[in-house]
């Protein structure tokens, strides 16, 4: 008697479905991608919010940090603007910090399952037990408490990130970029408080966009990596080629490199009192341009070799070239126009994206072994 249609599709619904995120629990690989994205995106709106704080002069918009005022959290009448826009900005830090810390948990639980997110939360709990016993202990000395606090909450994330890394789960390098992101989110909010207690010290605000810049980078390894399969990977592309590659990405970090050291002795300090003495920005706005214009000829001819060799990176290297060519043609309008700030802020969120979409073709260069074409 031949099997009813319910028992003969008993064994195709139990068996393995192709499925593109195939290491994750279809009840939460929606999640984990759309945080992933979510991470990406606010990653890239903080740099935008933190450039607005700086080219409106906001930077000291609250005087005080983690305060506002000496008074008072949120900004008051007399501040403004500039504390409204300097406090935005802070709560945009906290906004990333909850879409970080999401990401890490569901990350967790989709290689790990329920057990190494009960003992991230565990480390939770203790950090912030930690935390407040740091802040309760300093506050009476007349040290900077909350810097304590925010300390021993970090101290908490890396002594999680290598608890859960040593558990049995079946990939470990999505959940080390979430860990890396959160705990440098958790970084960036004391860097901020140093940068305004340093009253906007060029040094400490060019690293804390450097580090606001890395991060997007991380974000976009994560998105790359989510859609590989686990497991061993091989070179995609010719030796030379790779080499090439990674002497663009030097070319890149100079770019940036001299790019933030020129916004850092430009006329856009962050406040109208903080006058910079110290390099000279015609000079390095020269110097800035002699990497950019290096890199972009790299990048287009990566780009002629990656389509003509058909290779693998070759669509993310027309994003990388098209984000250069944006980011070369603003760079000559802004200095020509006297570095007007919607044009500096949009040089410095598109170096951010050029930057990550250097990532993503880095992470190109090589393919996972199951992915190697079949020989004819």
């Amino acid at each position: 008697m031949s099997a009813s249609p319910t028992t003969s599709a008993a064994p195709a619904a139990s068996g393995p479905r192709p499925r593109l995120w195939r290491w994750l629990p279809e009840r939460v690989d929606g999640r984990v991608r759309v945080l992933a994205w979510l991470s990406f995106l606010a990653e890239v709106a903080i740099i935008g919010t933190g450039g607005a704080v700086r080219l409106s002069g906001s930077g000291l918009g609250c005087s005080e940090w983690p305060m506002c005022t000496p008074e008072s959290l949120v900004p008051t009448p007399e501040q403004g603007y500039h504390g409204i826009i300097e406090f935005g900005n802070r709560t945009m830090t906290g906004v990333v910090g909850l879409i970080a810390l999401l990401v890490v948990l569901t990350t967790l639980h989709a290689v790990g399952g329920r057990r190494p997110v009960v003992r991230a939360l565990w480390f939770a709990g203790g950090g912030i037990v930690a935390a407040v016993a740091a802040y309760l202990i300093t506050a009476p000395l007349g040290l900077p408490a909350f810097g304590f606090f925010s300390g021993a909450l970090l101290v908490a994330v890396v002594a999680a990130t290598a608890d859960s890394l040593r558990l049995p789960l079946q990939r470990r390098d999505l959940p080390l970029l979430a860990w890396i992101v959160l705990a440098g989110v958790m970084a960036q909010a004391v860097v901020g408080g140093l940068a305004v207690l340093s009253d906007l010290n060029p040094f400490v605000v060019g690293f804390h966009y450097t580090a606001s810049l890395v991060l997007v980078c991380v974000t976009a390894a994560f998105l790359v990596r989510m859609r590989e399969p686990v497991g061993p990977r091989e070179r995609a592309v010719p030796a030379w080629f790779a080499i090439l590659s990674h002497v663009t990405g030097l070319a890149l970090a100079l770019t940036i490199f001299f790019g933030v050291l020129t916004t850092g002795n430009g006329p856009h300090s962050g406040d109208a009192n903080v006058i910079r003495t110290g390099f000279d920005a015609s000079l390095l706005a020269h110097v800035h341009s002699w990497p950019g214009y290096i890199l972009a000829v790299l990048v287009l001819a990566l780009t002629v070799a990656a389509w003509v060799l058909r290779l693998r990176p070759r669509v993310w290297l027309l994003v990388l070239i098209l984000a250069i060519a944006v980011q070369v043609g603003v760079g000559v309008w802004q200095a020509r126009t006297g570095l007007p700030e919607v044009l500096v802020g949009i040089h410095m969120v598109l170096a951010a994206l050029s930057a990550a979409a250097y990532t993503v073709v880095v992470l190109k260069l090589k393919r996972p072994v199951s992915d190697r074409p079949s020989p004819v």
